[in-house]
């Protein structure tokens, strides 16, 4: 039995330029998100507040990255 495949990503993150970038900022955002939100849980409890602070501010300089310098076509 096989296993359906995933769709395609769309060309704004597959093909167009600084997709690779986007991807990126995409993946970080949704980390940071996830771990903000999934906070009151049990093992998330024991991460201190600093360290969930600086994925934060990691997510956010990646988007401030990504959108105020974008990659240029080589």
């Amino acid at each position: 039995m096989r296993l359906p495949s995933l769709p395609a990503l769309p060309p704004l993150f597959d093909r167009l330029p600084g997709a690779a970038q986007r991807r990126r900022a995409v993946v970080v955002s949704v980390v940071a998100l996830l771990t903000l939100l999934l906070r009151p849980l049990w093992p998330l409890r024991l991460l201190p507040g600093w360290c969930v602070g600086l994925l934060l501010l990691w997510a956010t300089l990646e988007l401030l990255r990504w959108r105020w310098w974008p990659h240029r076509w080589r």
